[in-house]
């Protein structure tokens, strides 16, 4: 047992984490481009981008350049009633990139608490203009955030299940995938009434659920049958923003656009904690009153902090400049070359790639939830070659961050190929 781990046991509780069984917390000293260095001399290459946030790389030296000064100048100030440079330009520069329909940037904490906002937002539009609608339409096996209302619009699971009798209740609609997308349409015809305030997905990929995929022409049905019924159109893209779809943003894919966006993850790059929720100017104008009940009454000690705004702009310059671009595109290519290859393994089903994602499941018997052995079996041989991979029960996935060398994808998926050749 290193000091460190030691000293980590005896004080700290981790995220996602069963204590008295987990190993021993691994000691990385620092990271650099994809590669994360261990105490104890080991490199592990991050090939899901440290929970999908990581978009450069580590310690990348632009963004620490650019937060580093701005540390030497303004580190926090109160955003009620004050302002600064960082949001004010960073939500200049969000606004050209997203989608035309969006007009207003509230800033939060995290893709959870973007996901909060978002909810409520929506629900006080409604209230706001005298016609109060109290339900939500949501996908089975969504993923929003561990926070009360975004547990509430994800899925019911054994994540959810002390916390069940507190959330409010939603209806669901299965998750779009092919196959699947009549019998969608025909439940969501039923389901949307003049009742629901919003629809929210995570758009063509539902991360956290088994990195599920569906089609934009599916996605565009269904906001149309919701926008018939006036249903506000949340599109919750903390994971899929930022390029990881091979578009800025998953929304780009789609004719309708959303009413709000949640925005989260790579929003500074992977570096410093920040969220975005964003909206249309119809619902900013229904908080516009001089009732002074009609605010939003929402906030977080470090909204819009100076420093992850200049994380955020820093990120900005890099994700939007051509080698970059090159970078997702290079990947892309990649990951379609490599997902043909998986598609006729013995040992594979269901594979599926958009952008620099790819996925695929583990054909692992009867269970393949979460809890499946296999997804220790798959994280602990990935692990001991060098390879961060962090399995969804008999889901494996690759999210690299945009500077992953194609040698460094080549070597991910020989050892992919490794360990289907050991199950």
């Amino acid at each position: 047992m290193s000091d460190l781990a030691a000293r980590d046991q005896a004080v700290i509780w981790h995220p996602f984490t069963q204590m008295q069984t987990a190993p021993l917390p691994i000691h990385i000293l620092r990271g650099e481009g994809s590669i994360l260095y261990g105490a104890d001399g080991h490199e592990y290459l991050d090939m899901i981008s440290s929970w999908w946030v990581n978009l450069h790389g580590h310690a990348h030296p632009y963004i620490a350049e650019r937060i580093s000064k701005q540390l030497q100048t303004l580190e926090h100030v109160i955003f009620a009633g004050f302002t600064h440079q960082p949001a004010v330009e960073l939500a200049e520069r969000l606004l050209t990139i997203l989608p035309q329909s969006q007009a207003k940037v509230f800033y939060s904490d995290n893709g959870s608490t973007a996901v909060e906002v978002a909810l409520k937002m929506a629900f006080q539009y409604w209230h706001n203009i005298g016609q109060p609608r109290r339900k939500v339409v949501a996908l089975e096996g969504a993923y929003h955030g561990d926070t009360f209302g975004a547990m509430a619009v994800g899925g019911r699971s054994a994540f959810t299940a002390p916390f069940v009798p507190f959330l409010f209740d939603v209806e669901y609609l299965p998750a779009p995938i092919a196959g699947q997308e009549e019998n969608v349409l025909q439940l969501a015809k039923e389901l949307f009434t003049e009742n629901i305030a919003a629809f929210i997905v995570e758009p063509l990929v539902q991360g956290s659920g088994g990195m599920v995929m569906y089609e934009p022409a599916i996605l565009n049905e269904l906001f149309a049958i919701a926008r018939q019924k006036g249903a506000l159109l949340i599109a919750d893209e903390v994971m899929t923003g930022f390029g990881r779809t091979g578009q800025l943003f998953a929304s780009y894919y789609l004719d309708i656009q959303p009413d709000l966006m949640c925005l989260s993850k790579g929003l500074t790059g992977g570096t410093m904690a920040l969220g975005v929720t964003t909206c249309t100017q119809t619902i900013y104008d229904a908080f516009l009153s001089d009732d002074k009940l009609k605010t939003l009454f929402h906030g977080h000690s470090f909204t819009a902090n100076p420093l992850a705004c200049t994380a955020g702009l820093a990120s900005l310059d890099l994700l939007l400049s051509d080698e970059t671009q090159s970078h997702i595109q290079r990947i892309k290519k990649q990951q379609i070359g490599f997902a043909k290859q998986l598609s006729s393994h013995a040992k594979v089903e269901n594979v599926r790639q958009l952008g620099t994602l790819l996925a695929f499941d583990l054909i692992a018997g009867e269970q393949t939830s979460y809890f499946n052995n296999i997804r220790d079996v798959a994280y602990n041989f990935l692990l001991q070659r060098g390879i961060l991979m962090r399995p969804l029960g008999n889901v494996l996935y690759i999210m690299p961050p945009y500077c992953t060398t194609d040698d460094q994808l080549q070597y991910t998926y020989s050892q992919v190929l490794a360990l289907l050749q050991e199950l």
